[in-house]
């Protein structure tokens, strides 16, 4: 069976979990710690980064969005219509700008913050560099995220999904994203109806049911995450 070594807060496994469940594809989850350099993953990806994919066929691939479209090429022709990628190279292009805006733009500016800050230290051991929070990387997090929840809403106001009238890999690089921030009540959903209007609509489709029931023992998730209706 092929394996997904993930981290179940990483945003980028989340985006690929989200991937597989779509295409009804299953994977032995294995969970790691980000913070590790792990010589056993380095052999694997020398960036040490997660998620790595690993397939049936002893394929080894890593990131991201590069597993997505990995799924996509592999997993997603049998779907039929259910491709996740348009047909026309230029509305490709758009996806993929849109996948790299919320993999490294809202992640650098948001969910990297507050992940590491509010979870992977409270994991980490002091060998493993524990520090306290760091108050000035909440405040820049909180502050930023009201800029990405409005250009969600913007481009979900012009649009029937995020990059176009299908449903793509751009909803679901967004998606976990927000799905890490919204677990923590670090969403400000009053700030851009549009946006919540979304991601009610990609949040109860069946593919985000397994993230809706990921749990963090001493963080508890926000009492409105698993709420189909917020």
């Amino acid at each position: 069976m092929a394996q997904l070594h993930h981290h179940p807060f990483s945003a980028a496994s989340r985006f690929v979990r989200l991937v597989l469940a779509e295409y009804d594809e299953t994977a032995d989850f294995i969970e790691e710690k980000p913070w590790v350099r792990d010589p056993a993953l380095l052999l694997m990806n020398p960036a040490g980064t997660l998620p790595i994919f690993v397939d049936d066929n002893e394929a080894v691939v890593s990131g991201g969005a590069v597993v997505a479209e990995y799924l996509v090429e592999t997993k997603g022709a049998r779907m039929g219509e259910v491709r996740l990628m348009p047909e026309h190279a230029a509305d490709r292009a758009e996806v993929r700008r849109l996948v790299e805006w919320f993999s490294r733009k809202l992640h650098g500016e948001v969910t990297d913050y507050l992940v590491t800050e509010k979870i992977y230290k409270r994991r980490m051991t002091p060998a493993e560099g524990k520090t306290s929070p760091d108050p000035a990387a909440i405040r820049a997090a909180r502050a930023n995220i009201r800029y990405h929840l409005q250009y969600i809403g913007y481009l979900a106001s012009r649009r029937n999904w995020l990059a176009g009238r299908e449903l793509t890999l751009a909803d679901f690089a967004a998606a976990a994203e927000i799905s890490c921030i919204d677990y923590l009540g670090e969403v400000p959903w009053d700030a851009d109806e549009t946006a919540k209007a979304w991601y009610a609509r990609i949040k109860s489709r069946p593919s985000f049911r397994s993230l809706l029931t990921d749990t963090l023992r001493g963080v508890p998730a926000s009492t409105h995450y698993a709420d189909l209706d917020f």
